[in-house]
């Protein structure tokens, strides 16, 4: 069985162009703007918050080149660690935070 997120796809994102050139071409200063420019956030800050986006919203092709960026600007892997560990805690309280509604539900249902 192969996998089906292939690393070599990565560098293979400009293709999703093909049937929208002026909205890939928006979206690629926009990107690149948020996330490769240093403002109010370094570089290192940046990275290390896509780093744990990239596995809250689970995806490989982002923890790649997060993890890349991260290491690019200076993070070290304690940092990178904990950025997901908070990524890790939101998601886990984000769940937990929604069982106020079954909670809810359940008492309106319950004899």
């Amino acid at each position: 069985m192969t996998d089906y997120y292939k690393k070599k796809d990565l560098q293979r994102f400009s293709e999703v162009s093909e049937g929208a050139p002026d909205l890939y071409s928006k979206f690629q200063a926009w990107y690149g703007e948020a996330t490769s420019k240093p403002g109010a956030l370094s570089l290192r800050e940046k990275a290390l918050i896509g780093l744990a986006l990239s596995h809250a919203i689970q995806c490989p092709y982002c923890i790649d080149s997060f993890t890349q960026k991260c290491l690019e600007s200076g993070a070290d892997l304690e940092q990178m660690t904990e950025a997901v560990h908070v990524a890790a805690a939101m998601k886990a309280g984000a769940c937990l935070i929604h069982g106020v509604q079954m909670k809810d539900k359940h008492d309106s249902l319950s004899l």
